[in-house]
C-alpha cells in the first residue's frame, strides 16, 4: 500500500473514532504509527501537523523507490559485466529519475534525516558544483510544468491529491442535504451475542427498562452507531421504519446491509430517560447495542475496571456515575425488575403466580402424558456422543448440572441411547441443549394431530383492536413423559447416559402433543378470543373492556392447570403485535417488516414467497419465469426475465400491503379474470382486500376458449375461498360478458 492509498484509508476510518484525532498533533501521531517500518526509520521525528507529514511522507517515499530502483539496475549491471567476454554489453543507463527537493545548503550531502551518512540508503543531494543527472530540460512535466523529472514521478500531484483528501475530510462533516440522506453509510458493530465478549474488553452490558421492557443493553464503544435486534423489536412490537439511506455494517461473521430503524424508544439508565433511534440488525443476539454515536452525544465515560458509567444528568447538569452489575450475575435484577412491572400491569397483577421466575420443577400429573409408539419389530437405537469443542464441553457439563437440579433428567442405564448437540437460540445468543432424536423418531409411529394454517388462525380475529401475547416459559418441560417410554429419551453424551423426564426438543411427536394440551385447556374460548399455536397465545378483543375480561379468563386457565409463562417474551394490551409473522392491528394482517429482506436470508425463495401469495397480487403471473426453472429436465438459465421477477417479488414482499379480515356477516365481492397464462382473483369486503389468489394454466387449460378461462377463474376462486362464500351472499364480477348468460342459457 502506498503512502498515499494509506492516506486515503486512514482518513475513510478516522471517522469511526473521532476522539482518536481530535487534534493535529495526534492526528499526526496516530498517522505515524501506521507507517511502514523501513519508511519510519526515515522520517525519525514526531510531526506536530498532519498535511506536513503527509507531503514529507510522500517525498520520502518517492526518493525511496528511486533509490531501490538505481541499486537494481547496478545489480543487473554487474551481472552482465561479470559473465564472459562473448556475452559482455555496454550496459546504456539512463540517467536516475529523481525528483530533487531543495534543502538547506548544509545539508545537501545528506537525507536530512537523522542518523549516520555512512548507513543513509537514500542518495544524497549532488554539489552544487557537479549537476544532478536530470531527464531533458527541454521536456517539462506536463502535470506541474516544471523541469527536472517524468510526470510520473511528480510530488506536486500526489501532494495535492493528499491535501484534497485532507481539506475534504475536514469539510465533509459541514455539508448536508438530500444527497447525504440517500449516500450509502459505513457502520462497524464488534459482538452481536455477549457470549462473544471476551473476559477484559471496553465493553459493558446490564438490564435497563426501555419502554417499560427488562432490556438487556451492551455500551459499546467500537460500535459505530446504536442498534436493535429485529427479533427483540417484533416480540414487543415495536414499530419498524425502512429509511432512504442504507447501512453497510462490518459485523463479526459477514457485513450486513440494513436499511431499518425503530424510531423513539424511551431508555431508563438510574433515574435519568434517554430517547435512542437503533438500527435495525437482523441477526443480533443482544437486544440493544449503545454505540459511539449515543455516547458522544451524551458525554459518556466507561470505566471498565469498576464498571462504571459516567454521564452528564439533563436535569441538573451535575456528573452521574452509575455501578452496573455484570450481565453474568444479574438475574436478580431483571426478576425484581419484572415483579415491579407485574403490579403495574391491569389483570397481570391478579396473578403474579403464572409468570414465575423459574419453572418450580417437575410438571403435575395431566390427562396428557407424551408417548413415544414405535414400529412393529423396532430393536433399540444407540449412537456414540458426538465431538464437542473444550467451549462446548464446558457449557455442556452447566446445563446438564442445571437440568438434574430441576428434575428434568436423570442417570439412565437405557439400552436408546442418541447424541447430544448444541443449537444457537435463535435471536438470543448462547446456546440450548438439544439431542439428535433423527434415528428414534425414524422409527416412531408419527401423531397425525393437525397443526393450525396462520390462515385459519388469522380468519378467526374479526376486527379486534387490542391485543395481548402470551409465551410459555419452555413449554415443551411442562409435559411429562410416559412412565414407560422414558428410557426411549435417554441421551448419550461425554459425561454419561441421561433420560428425560418431560418432553425435549426433537421429538417428532412433540409439537402435536403439545397443541392437543393447549386445544384440550382452551377449548370453551378457541376462536371467540384466543388463537393459539404450539406454545403462543393470542388474546384478541374489540375494545379494552372486553379485553379485559378476555385475559383474566385467560390467565385463569393457565393457573388452574399450572401452566407458566415467561413475562419477558409476553406483551400485553397493544393495538398492534407481531405474531407468527404476521404483524396484526386494527387496520388487519399484514407481513411482519421482519420477514424476508435480503438474498441470504430467503433460502428457498419462490416457496417462501408462496406463503405470501395472499398478499401478492398475479403473484402466479410473476414468478412464471422463475417456476420453469423448477420443472424436471428443465435446463437451468437465468434470463433477464428470471432477474426482473425475483427483484419484483422481493420488492412486493418487503411492502406487501394490509389485508383486512373478513366479517361473515356482510356480503363479499369476488373479482376474476383470466390471461392467456394464468388466472387471478380478489376477494373484497367493503371496498377493502382480504385476499388475493392466482395461479398458472395447466398443458391442457392453454386451449381452453376465452369463454372457458373466464368460466374457470370463476370456478377457481369459487374453490379457493368456498369457506368465507359459503352461507354468505356474494357478488361476482367478470369482464366477460357472455358469463352473464351462463344460468340462462338452454343447453
Amino acid at each position: 500500500m502506498s503512502v498515499l492509498e494509506y492516506v486515503q484509508a486512514f482518513i475513510r476510518l478516522s471517522q469511526y473514532s473521532p476522539e482518536d484525532v481530535d487534534t493535529d498533533p495526534r492526528r499526526a501521531a496516530r498517522l505515524l504509527d501506521g507507517f511502514d517500518p523501513t519508511l519510519l526509520t526515515h522520517l525519525g521525528r514526531r510531526y506536530d501537523s498532519f498535511t506536513e507529514l503527509v507531503d514529507i511522507a510522500i517525498d520520502m517515499e518517492q526518493r525511496l523507490r528511486q533509490a531501490h530502483e538505481d541499486q537494481r539496475r547496478k545489480r543487473i549491471a554487474s551481472t552482465l559485466q561479470s559473465g564472459s567476454s562473448q556475452w559482455q554489453r555496454v550496459v546504456h543507463r539512463p540517467p536516475p529519475r529523481i525528483c530533487y527537493i531543495d534543502m538547506p545548503q548544509q545539508q545537501e550531502q545528506y537525507c536530512g534525516m537523522q542518523h549516520h551518512p555512512s548507513s543513509c540508503s537514500v542518495p544524497p543531494h549532488p554539489p552544487a558544483s557537479v549537476p544532478p543527472a536530470k531527464p531533458s530540460a527541454k521536456y517539462p512535466c506536463y502535470k506541474c510544468g516544471k523541469t527536472g523529472h517524468f510526470s510520473k514521478n511528480c510530488l506536486a500531484l500526489r501532494r495535492s491529491q493528499a491535501l484534497v483528501l485532507i481539506r475534504g475530510n475536514q469539510h465533509q462533516n459541514k455539508k448536508k442535504g438530500p444527497a447525504r440522506d440517500s449516500a450509502p453509510r459505513e457502520g462497524r458493530v464488534h459482538y452481536t451475542h455477549i457470549d462473544q465478549i471476551p473476559e477484559g474488553e471496553p465493553v459493558l452490558a446490564s438490564t435497563f427498562l426501555v419502554n417499560e421492557h427488562p432490556t438487556v443493553v451492551l455500551f459499546d464503544s467500537g460500535a459505530t452507531h446504536t442498534f436493535i435486534s429485529r427479533s427483540y423489536a417484533t416480540k414487543h412490537g415495536y414499530h419498524i421504519d425502512n429509511m432512504k439511506a442504507k447501512y453497510h455494517i462490518t459485523a463479526p461473521g459477514s457485513p450486513i446491509d440494513t436499511n431499518q430503524i425503530v424510531r423513539h424508544l424511551r431508555l431508563c439508565i438510574g433515574t435519568e430517560e434517554f430517547y435512542v433511534d437503533p438500527v435495525v440488525l437482523p441477526n443480533q443476539g443482544i437486544d440493544i447495542i449503545l454505540g459511539m454515536d449515543w455516547m458522544k452525544e451524551h458525554n459518556v465515560l466507561l470505566d471498565i475496571a469498576s464498571r462504571t458509567v459516567q454521564m452528564m444528568s439533563s436535569k441538573n447538569g451535575k456528573v452521574m456515575h452509575i455501578h452496573l452489575p455484570s450481565h453474568k450475575h444479574s438475574s436478580h435484577t431483571v426478576n425484581a425488575t419484572e415483579a415491579q412491572l407485574i403490579e403495574k400491569i391491569p389483570v397481570v397483577s391478579d396473578f403474579p403466580d403464572v409468570f414465575p421466575e423459574k419453572l418450580p420443577g417437575l410438571p403435575p400429573d395431566r390427562d396428557v402424558e407424551f408417548a413415544i409408539e414405535l414400529v412393529l419389530g423396532t430393536a433399540p437405537v444407540s449412537k456414540r456422543p458426538y465431538r464437542m469443542a473444550p467451549d462446548e464441553l464446558k457449557e455442556l457439563k452447566t446445563q446438564l448440572q442445571e437440568q438434574l437440579d430441576k428434575g428434568f433428567i436423570r442417570p439412565s442405564s437405557s439400552p436408546w441411547g442418541c447424541p447430544a448437540l448444541f443449537v444457537e437460540k435463535k435471536g438470543q445468543g448462547g446456546k440450548r441443549l438439544c439431542v439428535d432424536y433423527r434415528p428414534l423418531n425414524a422409527v416412531t409411529v408419527k401423531n397425525k394431530y393437525p397443526l393450525p394454517h396462520n390462515d385459519i388462525l388469522f380468519d378467526q380475529l374479526g376486527r379486534a383492536i387490542v391485543f395481548s401475547k402470551i409465551d410459555l416459559r419452555s413449554g415443551y418441560h411442562q409435559i411429562k413423559v410416559r412412565e414407560e417410554d422414558i428410557p426411549k429419551t435417554a441421551f448419550s453424551t461425554r459425561y454419561g447416559l441421561y433420560e428425560y423426564l418431560v418432553m425435549s426438543f426433537g421429538l417428532t411427536n412433540a409439537p402435536a402433543f403439545f397443541m392437543y394440551l393447549m386445544n384440550s385447556v382452551f377449548m370453551k374460548e378457541l376462536d371467540k378470543f384466543v388463537v393459539v399455536f404450539i406454545d403462543d397465545i393470542l388474546v384478541y378483543s374489540k375494545n379494552e373492556k372486553e379485553h379485559e375480561e378476555y385475559l383474566r379468563i385467560v390467565l385463569s386457565r393457565l393457573g388452574e392447570h399450572k401452566l407458566y409463562a415467561k413475562f419477558s417474551k409476553c406483551v400485553f394490551w397493544l393495538k398492534e403485535v407481531a405474531f407468527l409473522g404476521h404483524f396484526l392491528s386494527a387496520k388487519g394482517v399484514a407481513v411482519d417488516p421482519s420477514k424476508p429482506q435480503t438474498v441470504t436470508e430467503i433460502r428457498s425463495f419462490l416457496g417462501l414467497a408462496g406463503y405470501y401469495r395472499r398478499f401478492i397480487k398475479d403473484f402466479s403471473r410473476i414468478s412464471k419465469s422463475m417456476t420453469a426453472l423448477t420443472q424436471k429436465n428443465a435446463k437451468f438459465a437465468w434470463s433477464p426475465k428470471c432477474e426482473e421477477a425475483f427483484g419484483t417479488l422481493k420488492k412486493l414482499l418487503t411492502s406487501a400491503p394490509v389485508l383486512t379480515q373478513p366479517d361473515i356477516t356482510k356480503p363479499f365481492d369476488v373479482y376474476c379474470d383470466a390471461s392467456g397464462s394464468g388466472l387471478g382473483c380478489v376477494l373484497m369486503q367493503e371496498g377493502r382486500v382480504i385476499a388475493y389468489a392466482s395461479s398458472q394454466l395447466r398443458k391442457h387449460e392453454v386451449n381452453y376458449p376465452t369463454h372457458d378461462l373466464e368460466l374457470l377463474a370463476v370456478v377457481y376462486a369459487l374453490k379457493k375461498w368456498r369457506h368465507y362464500l359459503l352461507g354468505n351472499t356474494c357478488h361476482i364480477y367478470t369482464d366477460h360478458k357472455n358469463l352473464k348468460y351462463i344460468f340462462t342459457q338452454q343447453n
